[in-house]
């Protein structure tokens, strides 16, 4: 029997629309809102941040003739075409052994919105953020893992370790970046997920909450790091990795982190919203005793979850020492704050079910604004704690006032 068209009709208008926009098909209301927020924030702190002086440089080619006039005009001529450039103080000419030269100046800028704090923040945000995409699916499970800057810190000092060893020469293979580069993320990202795999195990075997278990593996992986460490930093990292990849620069930026940021970002976002494991992660969030009489491998699901979620934490350790070219013995102290704070506020609800990557990108974003607002606005670091906490209060609670209202 053929259905009647009428009998089911299309909703008015929907032919008429099209397809959504493309920044609404990627972005939810609740993205949308952050993205807003952020813009805000970023414009108030452009305004009431002040200036700062800051540092300019000017490379002058070998080829080119130069003159300064008035010391705070330099003006660069080459190939018949000049270049003004000005300075608030006295330019300083310094000669390069091959030929070139560097001027060194300074000028006036925004605090905030200056290129060198705009990258500084960024990269900064990237490395609370890939963490953030893994802790966003552990709160999709109504799961927590308050062990993450721990495992991060072993990470990072493993890795660490090992390629100082193998660079003590260098001359060895291993100074190469095409040798360095994969063995540091390798290293990193293995502790991380058997960090990873050892708590997803013992709160599924031992049927306790995440919490409790990562409780207690927070305390072991950050005093295996002072042991293995003595509380000292790590370092004798090859060149290769940092200036070679991590610390790579172009135009005068390092991309490579927030790079690496976005990709984990993208990948994040697939894998849950395109992938039947991002499906089973959601069900099982939403309702575990609906998802298990499914046929869902509730345990096995959980476990992969918390080991994705710790080699995240070892490739942003990899990035961190990579970037860095050391490893503190207490790198990551207070990134469990950080990285809860960011995946809550970029929308994962504690109660589970609800979470998006690209939120906890955008909740990284806002975390480390209200870092970076507090330095800029002169206000007491101590306070940063207790406006984090804040925050994570703030954002629970506009969540518990939307499921109210949703439900009534």
């Amino acid at each position: 029997m053929t259905p009647d068209p009428t009998s089911h009709p299309a909703p008015p208008h929907r032919a008429l629309r099209g397809p959504a926009p493309l920044w609404k098909r990627l972005l939810s209301a609740q993205e949308s809102g952050l993205v807003i927020v952020i813009l805000i924030i970023m414009a108030a702190l452009s305004y009431f941040g002040g200036s700062k002086q800051a540092n300019l440089s000017i490379a002058i080619p070998a080829a080119a003739t130069f003159e300064v006039r008035a010391d705070s005009e330099l003006v660069i001529t080459q190939a018949g075409r000049q270049v003004v450039h000005t300075s608030e103080s006295p330019w300083r000419i310094r000669e390069n052994a091959d030929g070139s030269r560097l001027a060194f100046g300074r000028r006036t800028v925004n605090a905030f919105f200056e290129s060198g704090n705009l990258v500084q923040q960024t990269t900064t945000a990237s490395f609370i953020a890939v963490m953030a995409v893994g802790m966003t699916g552990i709160i999709i499970l109504a799961g927590i893992d308050i062990s993450i800057g721990s495992i991060y810190a072993l990470a990072a000092m493993l890795a660490a370790m090992a390629l100082s060893k193998l660079c003590v020469d260098p001359g060895s293979a291993w100074h190469s970046g095409v040798l360095a580069v994969p063995l540091v993320i390798l290293i990193a990202c293995s502790v991380g997920a058997a960090c990873g795999f050892i708590n997803g195990s013992l709160s599924v075997g031992l049927r306790v909450h995440p919490f409790v278990i990562t409780l207690g593996t927070m305390a072991v992986f950050r005093g295996i790091v002072f042991v293995l460490s003595q509380g000292q930093t790590v370092s004798g990292m090859p060149d290769s990795i940092q200036q070679g990849f991590f610390k790579l620069e172009y135009a005068g930026v390092y991309p490579m982190p927030t790079l690496i940021m976005l990709f984990v970002a993208g990948a994040g976002m697939f894998i849950l919203a395109r992938t039947v494991f991002g499906r089973r992660v959601y069900a099982i969030g939403g309702n575990e005793t609906a998802a298990r009489y499914a046929g869902i491998p509730v345990n096995r699901v959980k476990v992969l979850v918390f080991t994705i979620a710790g080699t995240l934490a070892g490739l942003s350790a990899a990035m961190y020492i990579g970037y860095f070219g050391a490893a503190e013995s207490n790198a990551g102290a207070g990134y469990e704050l950080k990285v809860i704070a960011a995946a809550v506020i970029g929308g994962a609800s504690l109660s589970g079910g609800r979470g998006s990557a690209i939120g906890a990108v955008l909740g990284a974003i806002m975390v480390q604004l209200i870092d970076n607002g507090m330095i800029i606005l002169g206000i007491d670091q101590s306070f940063n704690q207790i406006v984090m906490g804040t925050a994570i209060i703030l954002a629970v609670a506009i969540d518990q006032a939307k499921l109210r209202f949703s439900g009534k």
